[in-house]
């Protein structure tokens, strides 16, 4: 019997969309490892759902969603908690971002928003996606996407400036 081949036009798909999909992970999650992790399970939904998913007129948001969920779902867990080594932050933000010491305030500051907040935000400013697509993103309302954006706005700002907050 011969091993299964997985569609090509999925391979393809990943392949074009692989490193997109880890960069939002990390986002999510602060952590390259657990980004990889993530973008995995998200993979592995998605191959999982092939068939249907194939057809969808918005892919990648239907992908960016199972994302989001699965980084969601994985923060209820009892074993979730966020440990990056500084100096691997350091040499992974360092070598994406010009101004290192801002983003590292600006990473750190995104980690200590709760998780809602943290995806609304990246959702919103990342993904560069309207208040209406979050919501359906997040399977929540138009104003708790607002609130989320707003409250967690102001926890940054306050974080940014040196407070304490979130």
């Amino acid at each position: 019997m011969a091993p299964h081949i997985p569609d090509g036009d999925f391979v393809e798909y990943m392949a074009a969309h692989a490193l997109w999909l880890r960069r939002v992970a990390y986002l999510l999650c602060q952590d390259w490892d657990q980004a990889d992790d993530l973008a995995q399970t998200a993979m592995t939904k998605l191959y999982a759902h092939w068939p249907r998913a194939r057809k969808v007129e918005n892919l990648d948001g239907y992908l960016r969603t199972i994302l989001v969920n699965t980084f969601l779902s994985e923060t209820r867990r009892p074993w979730w908690k966020r440990i990056v080594s500084s100096e691997q932050a350091a040499e992974d933000v360092a070598a994406e971002m010009p101004d290192l010491d801002a983003s590292l305030d600006v990473r750190d500051a995104l980690a200590a928003l709760p998780p809602r907040q943290h995806a609304t935000l990246v959702l919103r400013f990342y993904c560069d996606l309207t208040v209406e697509q979050t919501a359906v993103e997040l399977g929540c309302s138009q104003g708790t996407v607002k609130s989320n954006t707003s409250r967690g706005l102001a926890s940054l700002r306050v974080l940014l400036e040196g407070g304490v907050s979130a």
